[in-house]
């Protein structure tokens, strides 16, 4: 069973065929970075037009890839939300359309979802492919983090996993975010260095250079909930010490060096940040990433689960993993991550979860629209 999976929810335009919800034949992803890059930060306005420029050819390289027809696909799997709505419109109309001339089912995903299924859907290419790894398995704490979202979820399902037929999964919200997403924070505080786009990635790789212990900066703590997460009190933590200081006249200067050198290389870059810079860098990361593993390990014990998924775009992030996999090894825990390519948004990840939805008889109609806020699962209690 073969499902054409289409991701449009921020500004990447994705498409992606998937064999039985566990084989990709094709995952096709048209990034916009050079588009969003000078304005340090994505324009929903322009993500909505690349998008519309763009969904055609990369539907139809994703069924290239996989040697087939449109006509061959089983079923489409479109995202719904949450997301950008211009941009979740220009491939949800367009997966409708197919659907409809087709007459192929329909089927609408939540892009946070999709995150989830990534790591399924890595573990089993990884135990296909004989890669030492043990089967995933539920229930488990999954934590979603990206520029977008930061949320916990307690995931399990109906049926077991290992039998390819798993009917609907569940999905019990945990804990989320507050204010900024974890990803978001990243890319704020290296816009305000000007170091570069998109923030997160850079702040990652920089992060090495510089003495993560050097500033401090405080726990934070959160009344309620203590799996929810907030991270503006970071951010304006590591605003103050910038604000006035010689790190600002820096990011100054790097911002107009930037300015008139455009694209620019790691170590150039690097080159132009004083170790104070460095270290407030690798500071506020750890800060971040210390947190998003501490309130999911706490996740773990309040609900007695063995296994961690990983997932989102901040997933990519080497420190995240270093962190957890420590953590794994001293709880006797199981980790799983997706790898780099789908822990960002891609469309495999969306066909993945489309063919379960598709198993258990849940489809779509005309009806479909797009969500720009669109939870998944219920909160606890």
């Amino acid at each position: 069973m073969m499902i054409l999976g289409i991701e449009s929810s921020c500004d990447e335009t994705a498409a992606s065929v998937v064999e039985n919800g566990d084989r990709i034949l094709s995952n096709v992803v048209a990034s916009q970075v050079l588009t969003h890059e000078k304005y340090g930060g994505v324009v929903p306005e322009l993500a909505s037009r690349e998008h519309l420029k763009r969904i055609v050819p990369v539907v139809e390289e994703a069924c290239k890839q996989a040697g087939i027809g449109l006509a061959d696909v089983n079923a489409i799997a479109v995202t719904e939300g949450p997301g950008l709505i211009g941009s979740l419109l220009v491939g949800l109309v367009y997966g409708k359309a197919l659907a409809f001339a087709l007459a192929k089912p329909l089927i609408g995903v939540n892009h946070i979802e999709g995150h989830i299924h990534s790591v399924l859907l890595q573990n089993k290419m990884d135990l296909r492919n004989g890669r030492e790894t043990e089967a995933a398995r539920l229930p488990a704490v999954a934590l979603v983090v990206s520029g977008g979202h930061t949320n916990l979820f307690l995931v399990g399902s109906n049926s077991r996993i290992e039998d390819g037929k798993a009917g609907m999964f569940t999905y019990t919200r945990l804990g989320q975010t507050r204010d900024d997403a974890a990803g978001e924070a990243l890319d704020k505080i290296a816009k305000l260095l000007a170091l570069g786009y998109p923030g997160g990635p850079v702040i990652d790789s920089l992060a090495r250079f510089g003495n993560s212990h050097a500033v401090r900066f405080s726990r934070i703590r959160m009344k309620d909930n203590p799996l929810d997460f907030s991270f503006s009190g970071l951010k304006t933590a590591a605003l103050h010490r910038i604000r006035g200081s010689p790190l600002d006249s820096e990011a100054g200067n790097r911002r107009a060096w930037r300015k008139s050198a455009g694209r620019a290389t790691l170590e150039e870059v690097r080159a132009r940040c004083s170790s104070a810079t460095l270290d407030l860098v690798a500071s506020f990361q750890h800060a971040v990433i210390t947190d998003l593993v501490e309130r999911t390990l706490a996740a773990t014990d309040n609900h007695d689960v063995q296994s961690i998924f990983v997932c989102g775009g901040v997933a990519c992030n080497s420190l995240l993993r270093e962190l957890f996999h420590k953590a794994a090894k001293s709880r006797a825990l199981k980790v799983f991550f997706p790898s780099l390519a789908l822990s960002t948004d891609n469309a495999a990840m969306i066909a993945a979860a489309g063919y379960f939805h598709l198993q258990a008889g849940h489809t779509s109609d005309a009806s479909l629209t797009a969500h720009a806020s669109f939870p998944l699962g219920a909160g606890e209690g």
